[in-house]
């Protein structure tokens, strides 16, 4: 079995192609986190929000990941970080072409 990791947070930019030149060694960085299968990139620059769903391995992964992207974004000056954690149904997933 597999876990997401659902998080957004309050995001005030840079976006698109500013975002990936400025975030690229990040990104680096979190496809070497332990239990790490894959990451989605997600912004929204209306609503000024930005995250990720990340499909971890297991939930001890995701858990201690959670808990230090949180303090790193709280040491960036984000206050509030939402995060959650759900098994993925693998079985259903894949029959709506889910990367699973």
């Amino acid at each position: 079995m597999s876990y997401i990791l659902q998080v957004d947070f309050p995001y005030a930019g840079p976006w698109g192609q500013a975002m990936t030149e400025a975030m690229e060694g990040l990104a680096h960085s979190i496809a070497e986190e332990p239990g790490l299968l894959w990451k989605i990139w997600t912004e929204n620059e209306a609503a000024g929000e930005a995250g990720g769903i990340y499909l971890f391995k297991d939930i001890p992964s995701a858990e201690a990941y959670l808990t230090m992207h949180t303090a790193r974004l709280n040491s960036f000056g984000v206050p509030h970080v939402n995060g959650k954690i759900f098994a993925v149904n693998e079985a259903l997933s894949q029959l709506d072409r889910g990367p699973v």
